[in-house]
């Protein structure tokens, strides 16, 4: 189910608050600029599909949010709980960073945990298959797949590069909880 807690900086052990409807999500990431919505599939789709397949189910969401926003790029990445490389892979955005484009990722199957640092805050937005969120550039934000990940996602690019992390050296994602899943609400 998804979430989104919000807390002081300074207080990663008491949420000033705790949301698991949708539309209330969508409400409260709104007011910091962050894009959050439901999509769902055309045609039934799974773990493993080949990358055409998925993006055919999204076609019609993946056109509109493209147009609207000058996406020319978008990929979809797969990664399991049995990735030799998950670790590493986990690891590299555990600390907190921002991008010089939006990133933008739609969760097809599986969850990940977006943390962003925004006015004294930090929103904890725990996406879930069906969930497309849309982080403006230059939000100081950390993503957290978890110690075993597992998902399937849709991400969207205005450079063919892809996204880039500068990142801020704060110790901040350190001192908020890690993403298991699982975890409790």
């Amino acid at each position: 189910m998804s979430r989104l807690r919000i807390f002081a900086d300074d207080r990663p052990d008491a949420p000033l608050s705790v949301s698991h409807d949708h539309a209330d999500i969508a409400a409260s990431l709104k007011t910091i600029g962050v894009d959050f919505e439901q999509w769902q599939a055309a045609q039934p789709v799974q773990p493993g599909d080949a990358p055409e397949t998925i993006i055919a189910a999204y076609q019609a969401d993946i056109d509109r949010i493209s147009a609207a926003r000058g996406f020319t790029t978008i990929d979809v990445v797969s990664i399991a709980p049995d990735n030799p490389n998950r670790e590493a892979m986990r690891t590299k955005f555990l600390d907190e960073h921002y991008h010089v484009e939006d990133e933008v990722r739609f969760f097809v199957a599986g969850s990940g945990l977006f943390s962003l640092h925004v006015d004294g805050k930090v929103y904890e937005v725990l996406c879930e298959a069906g969930d497309l969120i849309s982080v403006p550039d230059k939000t100081t934000h950390w993503f957290d797949m978890g110690p075993e990940p597992s998902f399937v996602a849709i991400r969207f690019f205005q450079q063919a590069d892809g996204w880039v992390g500068h990142f801020t050296g704060t110790d901040i994602a350190q001192r908020f909880p890690r993403y298991e899943v699982g975890q409790a609400a």
